[in-house]
This record gives C-alpha cells, sequence and structure tokens, in this order.
C-alpha cells in the first residue's frame, strides 16, 4: 500500500538518509519535506531524490499546517527535526527549547487536527543519561538526562506519550544511539575528525577520550525507522542500536588507522561540561517484535563512510564554510591553546 510521508528535519543529516532509503525501498511512497534549512539542514542532501520540499519551522503552526496540507489527510509524520548537538546546548539552551519541545507540541496538534494516521518520533539514547559499565538500558528504564539537549528529548518523548494517552493518537517512538555515514554534518565526531585527518589537522577529544557510545550505520537505523512506522505497536517505544560499543579514543584510532594516519594527531582537550560516561541502549524489543536487527559491520561500513567522504570534496567543502568555521574556533580554539 502507497503511503504519504511527512519527513520534519528531512534536509538534516539522519532525515535525508531516512528519505533516501523510503526512495530505495518503497519507490511508490510519496514524501514531503519539511525543513527550517538551519546550518546543519542542506538540501544537497537530497540531490536527485524525488520529493516536495516545505520551508517551514516547525514551532510554527502555520507552516506545519501548510506542509501537513500538502501531505493530505491520513499522512504519516516522521519526526527527525531537531537541534541535536550537545555542545550547542550547552552554550545556549534556547534553541533547543524551541524545536525539540515547542516544535513537538505544535506538530503533535497539528498532526490531530489533520488527521494523521500515525506519528513516528525520533528519539535518541541519551535520555537514559550515563550508565555504569556493564549495564544496558531498556525502554522502560528511567529517564535521566543530564544537558540541555538530552533533556530537551526527553521532554519531546514526554509530550508524545502524553498525546496517546490524552488524545489516543497513533504514535511511536525511537532512541537510537550514535549514528554515522554519509551526509553528516561536520560537527559530530565522525565527519570532523575524518575531514581533521585527512588534511593532518589536530583530532581533539574531550578529557581522557574513554567515554564510550554505541555506534550505528545510518542506513541501519534509517531501516529501524522503516520497520517500527510500518509494524510498531502505538504507543510503544523501540531503542535502535549498533551493537558497536567502543571509546572516543578507539573511534579515532581506527580512523587514523585507515587514513593512514599518525596517533600523533590526536590531542586531548580539556572536557565538557556534565560529558556522559557510557550510553548503552538495550534493543532487543525491536528484534524480537519486528525481527530488525542492525546489517552493517562497524569495520566495513565505516571504511565506506571514509571513501564516501573522500568522494564527495564539494560536499564537505560547502557544509565547512561560513558558520561553522566560526562555531569550530569558538568551539575548540581555546581549549586546544589550554
Amino acid at each position: 500500500m502507497s503511503e504519504t510521508l511527512l519527513v520534519t528535519g528531512g534536509a538534516g543529516f539522519i532525515g535525508a538518509n531516512f528519505i533516501r532509503t523510503i526512495s530505495e525501498l518503497r519507490p511508490t511512497w510519496r514524501v514531503v519535506t519539511l525543513d527550517k534549512l538551519t546550518y546543519a539542514g542542506n538540501l544537497d542532501n537530497l540531490e536527485a531524490v524525488e520529493h516536495t520540499f516545505v520551508h517551514g519551522d516547525i514551532a510554527k503552526r502555520p507552516d506545519v499546517d501548510g506542509a501537513l496540507a500538502s501531505a493530505g489527510t491520513g499522512a504519516i509524520v516522521v519526526h527527525f527535526a531537531a537541534e541535536s548537538h550537545v555542545d550547542r546546548s550547552i552554550q545556549d539552551g534556547a534553541p533547543f527549547l524551541h524545536t525539540n519541545v515547542v516544535g513537538t507540541q505544535v506538530l503533535l496538534d497539528a498532526a490531530r487536527a489533520h488527521g494523521v494516521k500515525r506519528f513516528v518520533h525520533i528519539s535518541t539514547d541519551e535520555v537514559y543519561g550515563s550508565l555504569p559499565e556493564g549495564e544496558f538500558r531498556d525502554e522502560n528504564g528511567t529517564l535521566n538526562p543530564s544537558n540541555p539537549y538530552s533533556a530537551s528529548k526527553a521532554a519531546s518523548d514526554h509530550l508524545v506519550g502524553a498525546a496517546v494517552n490524552t488524545h489516543g493518537i497513533d504514535a511511536v517512538i525511537t532512541r537510537c544511539s550514535n549514528n554515522y555515514g554519509p551526509y553528516q554534518f561536520p560537527e559530530k565526531l565522525i565527519p570532523l575528525m575524518i575531514a581533521n585527518a585527512t588534511n593532518d589537522k589536530t583530532l581533539p577529544v574531550y578529557g581522557d577520550g574513554l567515554h564510550q557510545r554505541d555506534w550505528i550505520h545510518v542506513r541501519d537505523h534509517c531501516e529501524a525507522v522503516l520497520a517500527v512506522l510500518e509494524g510498531g505497536r502505538a504507543g510503544e517505544i523501540y531503542n535502535v542500536a549498533g551493537r558497536n560499543h567502543m571509546t572516543n579514543l578507539d573511534v579515532l584510532r581506527f580512523l587514523l588507522g585507515a587514513l593512514g594516519k599518525p596517533e600523533s594527531l590526536i590531542r586531548h582537550v580539556q572536557d565538557r561540561p556534565g560529558h556522559d560516561r557510557r550510553y548503552a541502549p538495550d534493543d532487543q524489543k525491536i528484534e524480537r517484535e519486528l525481527g530488525w536487527k542492525p546489517r552493517f559491520s562497524f569495520d566495513e561500513s565505516m571504511r565506506a563512510t571514509i571513501e564516501w567522504y573522500g568522494q564527495n570534496a564539494r560536499w564537505v567543502k560547502r557544509a565547512l564554510s561560513g558558520e561553522y568555521r566560526q562555531y569550530y574556533e569558538e568551539q575548540y580554539g581555546e581549549r586546544l591553546k589550554a
């Protein structure tokens, strides 16, 4: 059966990869993209992909109404749009509340008014907070966010749950671990370090570099979202993980080895405030109920990611220009001098 999707944040990293996945796996489906085109939103990410683009802010009801009208009654909302960078949230939390909290509520209100068929809310494993070594957190775990970004996402999760309980909206939530792959804006660890290492620049790593994350290729994440969209139980939450638990230092050493660069490029810088030590989502539920599990090995898909950035120098150059260069200096400049 053909569906119409309204994908918020569709010009961003994961949103664009999801639209590309839909184009390949569900070619008869229609996609409407709603994106504000902030610093991380880039229509280059959707080049040669058929979709209807609507420029707008999810926190502004007229913009959302216009996008939903374009999608039509019975559309499915897939809500990726978010301010998502922890460091930026520490600098200024207000934009995160505006987009992640207010924006989600505006979307939920508009979804009910327009007769949306299903609301798929994309969240993060960071809402669980830092976990002790050896412990994994399932979907029933207590939320313990520890920075403005993760707190805003936890709040948005609660708003979705409230819409389910109060209004009976058909909504599902996914909470995914750290993504990597093509089209990721170079403020995030993987593309930033690939770019720096390629150009023989310093690779700044916070603190001792032993903070642990689970890493998942973005295509695996997108296929998980599709599985939840089509088969997830209304009102349920599904963790999504790549099952690749690594320290930041392990990731950097892998990248340097793959690029043939020396580990002397690694430079430890002052840790960020409240830096969570370890994230570890338990994803058994999505495999048990929907049959999804990650397909891509870290080694193979990370090498493919490095190759993609090497072959797409024009995209990287455009992404690294302007505001990002200024932000990079503000974020790391003083730490590198320390």
